[in-house]
């Protein structure tokens, strides 16, 4: 990699005062570098000195192995651009007169210098900012985000190596904050532009750069990758404030999301047990009195989430599965659930032939619900099939928990329940009809961990934890009445 920036000792501020303290690191050509820290860490005071605006005490900094203290402002001008993060217009120019001032450090004798080439330029930078179109008016005429466009083009038209953001997404809004970030990312990809941005959004920081500097107090925290950097511990430490890290659902980059104060953790003695359950001809259903914690196999509300309300349909045995996930959305809809706020499972089997119970132990409880079928009976063990044909599911459960799991306590929930599904279907004999071996499931089950997230912390529910015996013994009593249930109706 090509090292194009490179700070040295750097210790700086205003007056006497040093703002900076003892600061080394170095930029590479093509790399989005981000700033964080809390106010008052020293990050816009880093930027100004790195930009040459700002002289500095003790240290070196150096742009393509030349000291910044050796360029001409002219000569560094067409190097390094600057988008301060509160920028001022001491004149009324256009947003076209001002993007062209971007020009100058490429000008020799301002208006006789002119040329096409200058103009191309400035126009292809207003129509990558989203500005061509009002071109012509006044800065004092545009809104704080409009404006932050025109100087982010005016930098843009300097066609600088390097370029210099204080928190550039400022004042702008969502789709202009990613158009943006999209922008400087594929620049810094295709035409090796070297991007030293400051954010204060943790998230976006961590989407979009290759590499982070963590301020705090003046000083590096630490410096590395955004999975290096943006650690719950480290954060909450530098910025005093309690946050939890989560993985992005798309791509291999963290995400940190607050935790307010006084909410969402305090018991209010809620137990979730059969007076919120509802079973009818059609619809097995249960309307939490708040949203719970969530991880489900699902037709909606599959994943890990939160929901308060939770539906189990009978369909028809013929039901066309093509495109089931829109079509439960729309019945959803028309039985006034949010598909958004709610689990929908679907089933072929009777629901009156439910099971379900409640089962407690000491301070831990739940509440399991199971319809139970044979109809699609599998064994997944077995390479005998060769195709596969979607069916509606046959066996579906939801094992509600009144406590507050881990991660790790979910996951192994639904791993437990699993393990005693499968033994309840050996002990009671059900084979695959095709392989003719025993079924461990059937072909599209499906399953719903909910959690309250109040009350008695559980870190771990295996089978042998206080909590997966509870989901073992109740996940095996359930599922074996509703199999009989079933046989007895399908023997009649």
């Amino acid at each position: 990699m090509t090292e194009l920036l490179s700070i040295r000792d750097l210790t700086g501020g205003y007056s006497e005062e040093a703002v900076v303290n003892d600061v080394s690191f170095n930029v590479h050509q093509g790399e989005l570098f981000g700033v964080l820290g809390p106010n008052g860490s020293g990050k816009t005071t880093l930027l100004k000195m790195m930009s040459g605006i700002l002289p500095y005490g003790q240290g070196e900094i150096t742009v393509k192995r030349k000291k910044i203290k050796d360029y001409t402002a002219k000569e560094l001008a067409k190097i390094v651009a600057v988008l301060p993060q509160h920028s001022a217009q001491s004149f009324s120019y256009t947003v076209k007169e001002t993007v062209s001032l971007g020009r100058y450090a490429h000008q020799r004798g301002w208006l006789q210098s002119w040329s096409a080439e200058d103009e191309e330029i400035v126009k292809k930078a207003m129509a990558q900012t989203g500005i061509t179109a009002f071109g012509d008016h006044y800065l004092d005429e545009l809104s704080g985000g409009e404006r932050q466009r025109v100087f982010l083009a005016q930098a843009l038209a300097q066609e600088p190596e390097i370029l210099l953001l204080d928190e550039p997404t400022n004042h702008l809004d969502l789709s202009f904050q990613k158009e943006l970030l999209d922008q400087l990312r594929q620049w810094t990809k295709e035409r090796q532009l070297t991007v030293v941005s400051i954010f204060h959004d943790l998230n976006l920081a961590g989407l979009y750069c290759d590499r982070l500097l963590l301020l705090e107090k003046g000083r590096i925290n630490k410096i590395g990758t955004p999975i290096e950097v943006l650690r719950k511990e480290r954060i909450e430490t530098v910025y005093h404030t309690s946050i939890e890290r989560l993985a992005h659902p798309a791509i291999p980059k963290p995400q940190m999301v607050l935790l307010p104060e006084g909410t969402g953790v305090e018991s209010n003695n809620i137990e979730i047990n059969e007076q919120y359950l509802k079973v009818s001809d059609d619809i097995i259903q249960l309307v939490a009195p708040m949203p719970l914690r969530t991880l489900s196999s699902g037709v909606t509300g599959a994943g890990f989430s939160w929901h308060h309300t939770f539906i189990n349909r009978h369909v028809d045995q013929n039901y066309d599965c093509s495109d089931h996930i829109q079509e439960m959305k729309e019945y959803l809809l028309t039985r006034g659930f949010v598909p958004e706020e709610t689990v929908g499972m679907m089933t072929a089997v009777n629901l009156h032939d439910v099971v379900y119970r409640f089962y407690q132990e000491e301070d831990i409880s739940v509440f399991i619900v199971v319809t139970a079928g044979t109809g699609n009976a599998v064994d997944a063990t077995s390479n005998k099939r060769i195709s596969y044909k979607q069916t509606t599911g046959t066996i579906n459960t939801w094992i509600f928990i009144n406590g507050r799991l881990s991660e790790a306590a979910f996951v192994q929930s639904m791993v437990t329940a699993t393990e005693a599904k499968v033994k309840a279907l050996l002990d009671f004999g059900i084979k695959d009809p095709v392989t003719g071996t025993y079924a461990t499931g059937t072909s599209t089950d499906s399953i719903l961990i909910a959690s309250i997230q109040q009350g008695t912390e559980v870190q771990y529910a295996g089978t042998i934890t206080p909590l997966g015996n509870l989901i073992s013994k109740g996940i095996y009593e359930c599922m074996t009445i509703s199999l009989e249930n079933y046989k007895n109706r399908h023997s009649l």
